[in-house]
């Protein structure tokens, strides 16, 4: 299914009242949203004008076309400027002041390198092409009719980490799903496993749950120091894992504290 950005927006609206130390945050999230919905419809029709849906041979970030994403950079960029905070706003202007070359080397970078090391050369950059590359990576997931069987810990679509984990009903429990950071692919999980080293044993994953979050959880693990969030819609199941992610902010405070570095940082890095 292609991203819901309307359902994005109204659960950003509705956490930046529940939780008034995220509605800045969540502020700027919800207008990425306006702009990556607008960005998504431009080039779904673009795919469709120009028949440029990639067959399936290949990885999906091997099926991307970065010259198809070039026409909408200085529209979309300007776009989040007075939304954004003075620094960011300044580095924009700078950024789109620089040759179309250097814009498709930058998103080549991304596409190439996200989600392979953890931590960006530079996170202001990646903000904004991840800003520009996920509703492009979102559509081509989208029309995946057929998931890999062997995942791992490793989007199956784009070999991309997880940013988040997601609990869905199944049965009388729950069932462990990944979300992929780069094309917000789901896929299941083992539930007692470390998403980034394979642990197995559960006394070295411990878990972490704030009162003010009681339908996120950090999984942590010992052995490689490491952690994801996992959020759990069989105890909230109007939550948007994308959404409610970028507002727990004090669960980045108690990793921090402990020592655990997170698999893969959300958009805005809370």
């Amino acid at each position: 299914m292609t991203p819901n950005y309307d359902a994005r927006i109204r659960r950003a609206e509705y956490l930046s009242s529940t939780y008034p130390f995220a509605a800045e945050i969540l502020a700027f999230y919800r207008r990425i949203c306006v702009i990556q919905q607008k960005l998504s419809k431009e080039l779904h029709d673009a795919l469709d004008r120009q028949s440029r849906w990639p067959a399936a041979a290949g990885t999906l970030r091997e099926q991307m076309d970065l010259e198809l994403v070039l026409p909408f950079v200085k529209q979309a960029l300007s776009d989040v400027v007075p939304a954004s905070p003075e620094p960011l706003a300044l580095y924009i202007k700078e950024f789109l002041r620089g040759s179309p070359e250097r814009w498709a080397a930058s998103l080549e970078r991304y596409v190439t390198q996200a989600n392979a090391n953890g931590t960006p050369e530079d996170s202001r950059e990646e903000l904004l092409a991840r800003i520009l590359i996920d509703p492009y990576a979102e559509l081509l997931a989208a029309k995946q009719s057929v998931l890999p069987s062997a995942a791992g810990n490793l989007c199956p679509l784009c070999e991309g980490r997880p940013v988040t984990g997601v609990l869905r009903i199944e049965g009388d429990g729950g069932k462990r799903f990944l979300l992929c950071a780069f094309c917000g692919t789901e896929w299941e999980f083992r539930r007692i496993y470390c998403a980034f080293c394979g642990e197995s044993r559960e006394q070295s994953l411990p878990v972490f749950v704030a009162e003010k979050f009681p339908h996120i959880r950090v999984e942590a693990c010992d052995t490689c120091r490491h952690c994801i969030r996992s959020v759990d819609l069989t105890k909230d199941g109007h939550a948007i894992p994308v959404v409610d992610d970028l507002a727990a902010i004090p669960l980045a405070l108690w990793a921090e504290e402990y020592g655990y570095q997170r698999i893969q940082g959300n958009l805005l890095g809370t």
